[in-house]
């Protein structure tokens, strides 16, 4: 009989157990997924000219418009432009560099800007007022030797991002390379 009332109480306690178990609600929760997609950063500049005739006559002007462009969904950017003109181009022409643009300290012929991201295009002129002048020094015998030695004026535009740059100068050193 005590086996009996053993296994009794033990069926009741397996039923009780199976009850509560099939009764029990486990709780949990998940999230969706978060995808990280890495696109790439650029910088994209183009220098372009509109202006093609350069006829010096002493005392005038000549149109001359370089001008770079910041292409739109570029970084924000350190922006450079290098003027090189020829030896003898003092002789003949005076030029100033546009607004906006600052002389790099200890480098020749090289202005900076700083220029924010854009998703629009950004222009910047090179040469205030889009010219440069004819000396109204120069003489008949200048104008002859610049028959055979003629002054140049070039230009040559450059950019690096700004993130990982504080100055103008560390990223010239780097985009100068």
């Amino acid at each position: 009989m005590k086996t009996k009332k053993l296994v009794t109480a033990v069926a009741v306690v397996l039923v009780l157990c199976m009850t509560v178990a099939g009764s029990l609600a486990w709780l949990f929760d998940t999230t969706d997924e978060v995808v990280n997609t890495f696109t790439v950063g650029h910088v994209d500049i183009k220098l372009a000219e509109t202006t093609t005739n350069y006829k010096m006559i002493p005392g005038g002007t000549i149109a001359k418009d370089p001008e770079v462009t910041v292409e739109a969904g570029s970084e924000a950017s350190w922006v450079f432009v290098k003027a090189e003109p020829s030896n003898n181009l003092a002789t003949y022409i005076d030029y100033t560099i546009a607004g906006g643009w600052t002389k790099l300290d200890g480098v020749a012929n090289v202005f900076y800007r700083e220029v924010a991201a854009s998703d629009a295009d950004q222009a910047f002129a090179v040469l205030a007022n889009d010219q440069v002048a004819v000396k109204d020094t120069v003489t008949n015998a200048d104008m002859t030797a610049a028959e055979t030695d003629k002054p140049t004026l070039t230009f040559k535009a450059y950019a690096i991002q700004k993130s990982g740059f504080d100055t103008a100068a560390a990223a010239w050193a780097e985009v100068s390379k």
